[in-house]
């Protein structure tokens, strides 16, 4: 695990450090760079409380960003439930949404490790809705979305519903996953902008669920197939 970690970690720095040099060569407009949390949080729940985080990093410009993403939850004392890390290439496609291609590890503890080609788009749909929605590419292909909107309580307290939801296209038995059978994520977050939008504290809940024959599986395994929790945590943009 650790060995993934740094080669994933040294590819990323090498890439950084590629396209900020053939950027400022061809003379296109100026890189920048940005790191930014969409959750960094502790649940709590019935039986088990763990750390999450969502962690996406760029670099690049206008017409180019090389984007690293992290999505993960350890149990509190235990193993890591879910560990998911991407690199992509974004391009705009449109004035509002970007295009991504990329590769995709997923690596939590117990399990096979799986790696995926990752093709979508990203970016801001009518009425100001986050939206993310990508093919993933293996042996044991899955399509996977996201939607995220910010409603703004007040200049600094923001309420944030947010879906996900991920779609398995093969069977993957030593993953207890069914084709079709997939799971999704609703969270509902307050948060305070305590420094304008670089520090915002948040609590909130979140709901997990599996369905289908993925759900099936779980049950007749004795596990059980939702999660109900509570979250406190706090985002970071810089």
């Amino acid at each position: 695990m650790k060995k993934l970690l740094l080669r994933m970690a040294l590819g990323l720095s090498l890439g950084l450090t590629f396209t900020s040099v053939a950027m400022a060569e061809v003379g296109v407009s100026p890189t920048v760079w940005g790191v930014r949390t969409d959750k960094l949080e502790y649940r709590m729940g019935d039986e088990e409380n763990s750390f999450a985080w969502g962690i996406e990093a760029w670099t690049g410009n206008d017409e180019l960003r090389l984007v690293w993403k992290s999505e993960g939850a350890k149990v509190e004392g235990g193993d890591f439930e879910e560990l998911e890390n991407q690199i992509r290439l974004q391009k705009p496609i449109t004035d509002f949404f970007d295009g991504f291609v990329g590769v995709a590890a997923s690596t939590p503890d117990g399990v096979p490790e799986r790696y995926h080609g990752a093709f979508g788009v990203t970016g801001l749909a009518p009425q100001w809705f986050e939206v993310e929605a990508a093919l993933y590419v293996s042996e044991y292909p899955y399509i996977g979305a996201e939607v995220e909107y910010e409603a703004l309580l007040t200049n600094r307290l923001i309420l944030t519903p947010s879906f996900e939801v991920t779609l398995p296209l093969a069977d993957d038995p030593e993953r207890e996953i069914a084709a079709g059978g997939g799971s999704f994520e609703l969270g509902l977050r307050l948060s305070y902008n305590l420094i304008g939008r670089n520090v915002s504290p948040y609590f909130g809940v979140n709901y997990e669920r599996a369905f289908g024959g993925t759900a099936d599986i779980l049950r007749d395994h004795g596990h059980e197939v939702d999660e109900l929790t509570g979250v406190v945590g706090i985002n970071f943009m810089f």
